[in-house]
Parts: structure tokens; C-alpha cells; sequence
């Protein structure tokens, strides 16, 4: 997916999933607008306790919910791809700045 977007086009779209799943008047993923929203992205068969875990794995402040940033986050490490893709992506803009410096 990132191949084809590449780097903004893929944090935009993170960040539409991110609207889908929110709960429009908390601006937070919640796990009732998880359930809610999941069948949109096929997810329908998950149980309620696949829900918590998902959302208590990404919650890095402890809140109950998911922030954008957190759900980013959170898509990045359960895709190893993205991952390696967003590695490449760093180096490569390293690269480039030292490049640009002398180096």
C-alpha cells in the first residue's frame, strides 16, 4: 500500500481510518466506536475482548482510547511492512540531509 501512496499519501489515509473509526463527538477511538465502525474495514467478526486488546495495545497514555497519533502508531507496528518501508523512508531522508550538508 505504501509503495503505491507513498509516504503523505499513506499518512492520509491513515488518517481516514482513523475519522471512520472515531467516535465523532469524543474525537477518540473508543472501543464502542470500534465495534460500531469495525465492519466497515471488514473487522465485523471480532469479539469484544479483541477489541479491548486492540485498543488497550495502542493506548500509550493510558486513557481508554485511541488518539490519532496513537492509532498511527499502532498501524505502523501491527504492519511489519510498513515498518520495514517507513525504515527505508528515514534513511533515505538522512541521506539526503547529509548530502545537503557536506557529508
Amino acid at each position: 500500500m505504501a509503495d503505491k501512496l507513498g509516504g503523505e499519501g499513506l499518512i492520509r489515509e491513515l488518517c481516514n481510518g482513523f475519522e471512520v473509526l472515531m467516535d465523532k463527538a469524543k474525537g477518540v477511538i473508543t472501543i464502542e466506536s470500534l465495534k460500531r465502525n469495525s465492519a466497515l474495514l471488514g473487522l465485523q467478526g471480532l469479539r469484544d475482548d479483541e477489541l479491548v486488546s486492540m485498543v488497550q495495545e495502542g493506548d500509550l497514555d493510558g486513557d481508554g482510547a485511541l488518539n490519532e497519533m496513537e492509532f498511527c502508531v499502532l498501524m505502523f507496528r501491527l504492519s511489519p511492512k510498513l515498518m520495514e518501508e517507513s525504515q527505508f523512508w528515514l534513511e533515505e531522508a538522512l541521506e539526503e540531509e547529509l548530502k545537503n550538508a557536506g557529508f
